[in-house]
């Protein structure tokens, strides 16, 4: 073999190197807006553009504001329809409406990315939302192909809470809830096999600490012996990694192996009621900011090794009107000021977090 010239060898650590930052997956954030205290679409549009890492958001409605608020950044939206709507969009009629009122206006000038028709149904268990939601799926899609091939790159899916498994077992031998599998599960990953659109998920280790013996440190990437699963032989440094998995290997069981994973919400709160003693700043601080590291290496998983998972923090602001306990007022990134409310490592130029586990440290291999 020749030997290669230094430029040659230069050219080739550049190609690298950019292909290695050119192929990192998305990272975007959680724009909710139930406070009274909040800057303006405009304002917070400019702000994630010009301050941030991030370069994709989702938020829970269609708000016009925030839609032309976020024309021409070339940052990609998520929108949301509610719950509610869900029977009704199996009409064609009603999808067809739908699409002319709250995307046509808007996209391609905001880049429309995904249509997440409902949040975590599963979990709330209206069956008139499982059962309408593949049939609006279809029609939203046909919708969409009708309206223009400029809005055919817009897919459309739905974000899952975690409540879908059956039974607690180790990530690979996990699968989909028993009573919901061939006439829930099975329907929408073939929907989703068929257009080329992900499968969402919202994976919370916050909420899974009742079923991990409350290991925080598991929980929020700390270093820990890690959890081993003797069906795989895996050992799992950090809970994300094996729900991640968790799901993976069910939709392998149904032989949709191959449908994107996203993940829709996934984050950390920095404050709750007293006796909450996993809910404070260091703790979010840990997982949020060896999240983005993870999720900008591309590390993956023990199951899906180098998969990139275009991800969403939850969330950008705290937002002083949720109802609930005092966690739900207290996920956000950001306070309203635009001020860190710890260092996670979304601002662009900012302070990087002290991590403490160095598993997830990238390395460029030429």
């Amino acid at each position: 073999m020749k030997s290669l010239t230094s430029l040659q060898l230069f050219l080739l650590l550049l190609t690298t190197v950019f292909n290695l930052f050119s192929s990192t997956a998305a990272i975007g954030v959680n724009y909710g807006m139930v406070s009274d205290n909040l800057p303006s679409p405009t304002e917070v549009a400019n702000f994630i553009k010009t301050k941030t890492i991030f370069d994709s958001v989702k938020i829970f409605d269609t708000n016009p504001d925030v839609l032309r608020a976020f024309a021409n950044t070339g940052i990609t939206m998520t929108v949301t329809i509610p719950n509610g709507e869900i029977p009704n969009l199996a009409n064609e009629g009603a999808a067809s409406a739908w699409v002319n009122a709250n995307i046509q206006p808007f996209h391609p000038q905001t880049k429309i990315k995904y249509i997440s028709i409902g949040n975590e149904i599963v979990l709330i268990g209206n069956p008139a939302h499982i059962n309408g939601l593949v049939p609006a799926m279809r029609t939203l899609t046909e919708a969409l192909r009708k309206a223009g091939p400029q809005f055919q790159d817009i897919k459309v899916t739905s974000a899952h809470a975690l409540n879908m498994f059956q039974g607690l077992t180790v990530p690979s031998l996990a699968r989909f809830r028993v009573d919901l599998t061939e006439t829930f599960f099975k329907p929408v990953l073939q929907f989703h096999q068929q257009n080329k659109s992900p499968f969402m998920i919202n994976p919370y280790p916050y909420f899974e600490l009742n079923v991990m013996s409350n290991n925080i440190d598991f929980a929020v990437f700390r270093k820990t012996p890690g959890v081993f699963d003797p069906a795989s032989k895996k050992t799992y440094s950090n809970a994300l990694d094996s729900l991640l998995d968790k799901t993976y290997t069910a939709m392998s069981a149904l032989g949709f192996g191959d449908v994107d994973i996203v993940i829709g919400e996934t984050g950390w709160p920095s404050l709750g009621d007293p006796g909450n003693k996993a809910a404070d700043m260091d703790n979010a601080a840990s997982y949020n900011g060896h999240l983005i590291r993870k999720i900008v290496s591309g590390v993956g998983t023990p199951l899906m090794p180098n998969k990139k998972f275009e991800t969403y923090i939850f969330a950008l602001f705290k937002e002083n009107q949720k109802p609930g306990p005092l966690t739900e007022k207290n996920w956000g990134l950001f306070q309203p000021d635009f001020s860190p409310v710890y260092t996670s490592g979304a601002l662009r130029d900012g302070p990087q977090p002290n991590l403490s586990n160095p598993g997830f440290d990238v390395e460029v291999k030429v």
